[in-house]
């Protein structure tokens, strides 16, 4: 079967420019073929990023208002399709499809609640140390900005960073994960057809290597917004750094689950089985780590092992599959060679461990839900790997469960299951990560609320919530003298 054959997306048109190569994505269920696509050269993004600058000005003075509008008509048009793009994304990203439905209803939530941006992009006033002197301040878009998305949420990832930066009076030059073209394709094509105006959102596809030097290194990009992998997103760091432009990175995740010896043991399993093996372990959120209080670790690891055994796994189109298959070979790879080092080093492995190669997964890239008993030293325990893969701590007491699982380079997500408020709220303010939750699972952001992390999961920005817009604005100081008369500030005493 042949995919959808689709082109670039620059100036409010889809276009194949003569000669180019193509590349295409694959079911990692299946090995279908979901979609052909343009593989853009640098000359390519300098030509998206030609018609967003030319977009820019226009854009820039539509009232705030109208910008919301139009992301409320996006809304409604992914809400009408979200059903037909919830299969997409399963077929083309592999992740089961009441998971794909939550991707796109991710992004119709943020798409609404950036909407109402557009009637706030609020700034603040403030008292003068003068008389007949008004102080305040506004945002205003940065410019052209370019957007880097991942493949594990392709629909509302994306959406996260073009809703804020577009509300905020951006022009955006957009290039997506290349194992899910189709999806970030069916994205932009939702914004053209509530009526973005040419050139204020431009795709372009291919290989980061090849076209990402042409978005850092062109000074009509002001801003870069990246979520992926932390070696990437520092190569990003650096690189921009040359010129002046702000980064805004979201990386990688070694997410901690505590479950105290006072813990509802049935309700922190049942999240533990989401939360680890939720999307395939294939969320810079999912719980990576499980750090069990002694007095409950040989219980609750045998209640794990045997729900783990039931977990189905295949086709992820199937509503009675549990999980389905990692994204793609690159990543099963990378899974499997993670499993060979948790071995090596001396980690037990208590379930799972092996890629599924009987049929029907001898067409895809499926591998067991798997679990080790691990020490914090091992690099399972430590190391981001991004998929079906559960290390299991044990902890003597709460000062060190939160030694564990303060112990790594990333502060992302944490968690901790206990009937105590007063161990609960000191997790809160203990935990080093950007997100804490209380009786549940390492995963499940709200999009009202900031999301974001510490250490090498980021350099200190925030998505989604109110703070969204602060990544796509600059704040400009306006003071206002209606004194008639020269007024020195910290030189004329203040009034009275």
């Amino acid at each position: 079967m042949t995919g959808t054959e689709y082109g670039l997306y620059i100036q409010g048109r889809w276009t194949t420019p003569a000669s180019a190569a193509r590349f295409s994505t694959f079911n990692p269920a299946t090995g279908e073929e979901i979609g052909s696509f343009v593989a853009a050269t640098p000359a390519h993004a300098r030509g998206a990023i030609d018609a967003a600058q030319a977009a820019f000005p226009s854009w820039r003075d539509t009232p705030a208002p109208v910008r919301g509008s139009l992301l409320l008509r996006t809304a409604a048009l992914l809400r009408e399709r979200k059903e037909a793009l919830g299969r997409l994304v399963t077929r083309e990203m592999g992740k089961i499809l009441p998971e794909a439905r939550g991707d796109l209803q991710e992004s119709i939530d943020f798409l609404e609640y950036m909407a109402g941006e557009g009637r706030r992009l609020a700034g603040e006033t403030v008292p003068s140390e003068l008389p007949s002197k008004f102080c305040l301040t506004v945002r205003q878009p940065k410019g052209v900005v370019a957007v880097i998305t991942p493949w594990n949420f392709p629909t509302s990832i994306p959406n996260w960073k073009i809703a804020a930066a577009l509300v905020c009076g951006n022009t955006v030059v957009f290039k997506p994960a290349s194992t899910v073209a189709a999806c970030a394709a069916e994205v932009v094509r939702a914004y053209a057809d509530a009526g973005l105006p040419p050139g204020v959102l431009n795709l372009i596809t291919g290989s980061g290597g090849t076209v990402g030097g042409a978005l850092l290194d062109d000074p009509r990009i002001r801003g870069i917004s990246f979520t992926g992998g932390v070696e990437t997103g520092r190569e990003i760091y650096v690189r921009a750094a040359r010129g002046i432009k702000t980064v805004h990175l979201e990386l990688g995740g070694k997410n901690p689950m505590i479950v105290m010896e006072d813990a509802r043991l049935d309700l922190a399993l049942e999240g533990l089985l989401f939360g680890a093996f939720g999307t395939a372990g294939q969320r810079c959120t999912a719980t990576s780590r499980l750090i069990l209080h002694e007095a409950i670790y040989d219980t609750f690891l045998e209640r794990l092992l045997e729900r783990v055994q039931r977990l189905r796994i295949g086709d992820p189109l199937d509503p009675a599959t549990d999980m389905g298959p990692v994204g793609g070979p690159d990543q099963e790879r990378r899974i499997l060679d993670y499993i060979a080092i948790g071995e090596k080093e001396g980690a037990l492995l208590r379930a799972g461990g092996k890629k599924l190669t009987a049929p029907p997964f001898d067409r895809g890239h499926f591998i067991e839900p798997t679990v080790f008993e691990a020490r914090p030293e091992h690099r399972i325990a430590t190391e981001e790997i991004f998929g079906p893969v559960l290390a299991v701590l044990r902890a003597r007491d709460y000062e060190e469960a939160v030694r564990i699982a303060n112990g790594v380079d990333y502060g992302l997500s944490s968690s901790i299951y206990t009937s105590s408020i007063e161990r609960a709220f000191r997790a809160v303010h203990d935990l080093e990560a950007g997100i804490t939750y209380v009786n549940a699972p390492t995963i499940g952001a709200e999009v009202q609320l900031p999301f974001g992390g510490v250490k090498n999961t980021g350099n200190g920005g925030r998505e989604a919530g109110s703070v969204a817009i602060d990544e796509f604005t600059e704040i400009k100081s306006v003071f206002i003298d209606y004194s008639n008369r020269l007024q020195k500030a910290q030189i004329d005493p203040p009034a009275g």
